[in-house]
């Protein structure tokens, strides 16, 4: 269903339901691993606080998705990394469902605030260099998730800065 408006009827009936909404257009959908995407929406809630965007949690798939501004020509790298944009697809309850296996850490307030590109990178790597620095395993040793191409800037969980 791409049909923003029956999607916003159903949320104010109180609907429950799960609506799949086309990336792409509105926003796009950054989806990582839950352990780092969880550390990074607390880092994004803490103070100074920076008004996230929509945060929503996948428990089935131990995936948190991070809405940002649509950017089709966006590239995102790191280990189960993914960036849905023009063309792909999203499952999203209704705002009000903070419950469940799909539910939201942050919901659509209706302000169409979105998380800009350059702080998600800012949360994921401190994420990653936290998880790295507590748990010294291989799945938080790797480099945080970044963008590519363009003016982007990478960093390793040790701190170090590339171009």
């Amino acid at each position: 269903m791409n049909d923003p408006q029956a999607y916003e009827r159903d949320c104010r009936r109180g609907g429950a339901g799960i609506h799949l909404l086309a990336a792409g257009r509105l926003w796009d959908v950054l989806i990582v691993p839950a352990c780092l995407g969880l550390r990074a929406a607390d880092i994004l809630a803490a103070p100074p606080r920076v008004d996230p965007g929509p945060v929503l949690l996948d428990g089935r798939r131990r995936e948190v998705g991070f809405f940002l501004p649509p950017d089709p020509g966006a590239t995102w790298v790191g280990d189960r990394t993914r960036h849905i944009t023009q063309g792909g697809w999203i499952a999203a309850p209704a705002p009000h469902c903070r419950w469940g296996g799909l539910r939201w850490l942050v919901p659509p307030d209706g302000s169409c605030a979105l998380t800009t590109p350059r702080t998600m990178e800012l949360a994921l790597h401190r994420a990653t260099k936290e998880l790295a620095r507590c748990h010294s395993t291989p799945t938080h040793t790797s480099r945080s998730p970044h963008r590519t191409g363009g003016i982007s800037t990478t960093i390793d969980s040790t701190g170090r800065w590339g171009w």
